[in-house]
């Protein structure tokens, strides 16, 4: 029986290593299926990575390399895939080496995030080569040496679409626009300004892509904007963002998934339904910058830390915690009464004003107005300590 099992080598679960191990526990294993350990940092060669958690201004790469040295104490295993999950800790592994079943007092699921691919996202038209997610574009540039396209078009607006640009530009490649089809940006302005003013690159908004047209690669994109429909040139498609959690352990298994985040239910100790259980990242939900992401798992690090001491309050002492109203989900779905201040993360189903509101039992405990964006963090404040009696949480969007 293994002290902590961590599923998962990147700024989450690498982060939570580094705790832990900085905390005296000398039996941390460290679970990453891919070859090397880092997560996706370690693609996006750009800078802008490390300021929140290191507080240095690093390269994808080096970030990545940071993260494993920091987490040196730990046992990281590669190549080690995670088929599923058992109650009480129970970690079903497969490797070179063949299948195994490891058992540990806590687990911490930081598996991250996986882009939506184009089957799911419906797209219509021929299947040229050439349309590829930001992951496996940034991949074949900064591992393989490739320009799989010289002018490609960006699907999306997201942070990480932007992220694509820098990566596309650093490697001699010339995107003709990007495509989003709400009226503004994801992403926080003035991103729009760089990718038109100082990049080159058109930003077209409103503008939904109908089809990709090639026979043996891309040549062009059908879209729509305003009821007109227009042919842009192209040689292929990045494929941006709608992240999905990697959360198809969890879902396999015996854990209790949230309809709204996609990913695994938690309570304010970043518990799962199984206590055995623990998760951090961008597993609970898409998707939060890498920095959010390592500071969720050195939480989730404190927490696994408690419970190996017996200083966490029971499971069953948390109440429900509900979005309603125009929130597309809160977490942590459960609060313990009595814990203090806790710190409640949401996200708004679609953009507009109104007011932002938690309550228990009938009672408005904390509001506020707000005008939400659906990709922008919301937080509220919680006093654990006003539930008492109380028999469940509302966090409203009205």
């Amino acid at each position: 029986m293994r002290q902590a099992i961590i599923i998962g080598a990147g700024p989450a679960g690498l982060t939570a290593a580094r705790h832990l191990a900085a905390a005296g526990l000398r039996d941390v294993l460290v679970l990453e299926r891919n070859p090397e350990a880092g997560g996706l940092p370690r693609f996006a060669a750009h800078p802008g990575w490390g300021m929140l958690d290191f507080h240095r201004l690093w390269s994808g790469p080096r970030y990545a390399r940071e993260l494993v040295r920091a987490a040196a104490a730990a046992e990281i295993r590669t190549g080690h895939s995670v088929t599923a999950l058992a109650p009480g800790g129970g970690v079903e592994v497969n490797s070179a080496a063949g299948t195994e079943t490891l058992h540990a007092r806590a687990v911490l699921l930081a598996a991250g995030i996986r882009e939506m691919p184009r089957s799911a996202r419906l797209l219509s038209g021929t299947r040229p080569w050439g349309v590829l997610s930001t992951g496996a574009f940034q991949e074949m540039v900064h591992a393989g040496g490739m320009r799989p396209f010289l002018r490609p078009v960006i699907l999306g607006t997201e942070l990480v679409a932007f992220s694509a640009l820098l990566t596309a530009r650093q490697a001699g490649i010339r995107p003709v626009a990007m495509l989003e089809a709400g009226r503004r940006i994801t992403a926080r302005r003035p991103g729009d300004w760089v990718a038109r003013h100082l990049l080159g690159v058109p930003v077209r908004t409103a503008t939904r892509l109908l089809a990709v047209e090639g026979q043996g690669r891309v040549e062009a994109v059908l879209v729509e904007r305003d009821g007109r429909r227009e042919r842009i040139a192209c040689d292929g498609v990045i494929l941006s963002g709608r992240f999905v959690p990697e959360a198809a352990l969890a879902r396999a298994g015996h854990l209790t998934m949230d309809p709204g985040t996609g990913g695994p239910a938690i309570d304010n100790h970043w518990r799962c339904s199984d206590p055995a259980f623990f998760a951090a990242g961008n597993v609970l939900r898409p998707v939060e910058h890498s920095g959010a992401a390592a500071a969720e798992g050195a939480a989730a690090a404190r927490a696994m830390l408690r419970a190996l001491e017996g200083r966490l309050p029971p499971p069953s002492a948390a109440l429900p915690v509900v979005a309603a109203g125009g929130l597309r989900y809160v977490y942590p779905q459960r609060v313990v009464p009595g814990d203090g201040m806790v710190r409640l993360l949401a996200r708004a189903a679609a953009a507009g004003r109104g007011w932002l509101r938690l309550s228990a039992g009938g009672v408005v405990l904390w509001q506020r107005a707000i005008h939400a964006l659906p990709e922008r963090r919301i937080t509220l404040p919680l006093d654990t300590g006003l539930l008492r009696g109380a028999a469940g949480v509302t966090v409203e969007l009205a």
